[in-house]
């Protein structure tokens, strides 16, 4: 299959494409940061990306994901007869699929090494020799944590860290900092993304708790990063101790 001129909705997948098949890509949101010094046209952000901008830039493929791009965006995209393919990441191996369903999409002739590496990176880690429970803020103002089928979720079920919401109904739910306090969980998460938490914003909301701020990026995306995120986030949560 011959590469086609690609625009992409999501920052991981901007990512994978450009790595992959340099040359392809025609357009990429604002938030789309890597690889360093990407040249192409900016489209607007993943929630309100700039359809006309989109569609003068006549692609013969629009990347998007079901979670990060809002259903209308894509449908006013198929309306002006571009195609769309929507992608849906929950599970570390839903990733690995879908990455190989868009680099084929995107005519890459041969799978890429990075994404053997990843594949490799991640069947090496070992079963945890403890679990611990923890608490995965992702805003705040008002405050929400990860919920049930997530993605950052299932990485950190494999590193041994359940996160307590895990079963709740919504995905991304909104809950009082007094319950996630009362929780009582081994540790917190704080990822740098979408809200950008740091050590000054953040962990004093949960005194006496351990807090782990990892890269967001190594949690949160599936492309490139995740032949490194075993071990950098095993790293920031082994330093993550009561």
């Amino acid at each position: 299959m011959s590469p086609v001129r690609v625009v992409s909705l999501v920052p991981s997948l901007t990512e994978a494409v450009a790595l992959s098949a340099p040359g392809v890509l025609a357009g990429a949101t604002d938030w789309c940061t890597h690889p360093a010094g990407l040249d192409v046209v900016r489209v607007g952000g993943t929630k309100n990306p700039k359809v006309e901008r989109i569609v003068a830039l006549a692609p013969g493929l629009v990347i998007a994901n079901e979670e990060e791009n809002r259903g209308s965006d894509l449908a006013a995209l198929r309306a002006a007869g571009l195609h769309v393919l929507v992608t849906e990441v929950r599970t570390l191996p839903q990733a690995f699929g879908e990455l190989d369903r868009v680099l084929t999409a995107c005519g890459v002739p041969a799978r890429p090494r990075w994404l053997d590496e990843a594949e490799a990176a991640w069947a090496a880690v070992p079963t945890p020799a403890e679990r611990r429970t923890a608490v995965v803020p992702v805003w705040r103002r008002p405050w929400m944590v990860l919920g049930r089928d997530t993605f950052a979720g299932d990485l950190l079920s494999r590193l041994g860290v359940d996160h307590l919401y895990a079963h709740h109904p919504e995905r991304y739910p909104r809950v009082p900092l007094d319950a996630l306090r009362a929780a009582d969980p081994d540790l917190v998460v704080l990822p740098d993304e979408p809200y950008r938490f740091t050590a000054d914003d953040g962990p004093e909301a949960f005194p006496g708790l351990p807090c782990a701020l990892v890269d967001g990026r190594y949690l949160t995306w599936y492309g490139p990063s995740l032949a490194e995120a075993p071990t950098v986030l095993g790293r920031a949560l082994r330093a993550a101790r009561r």
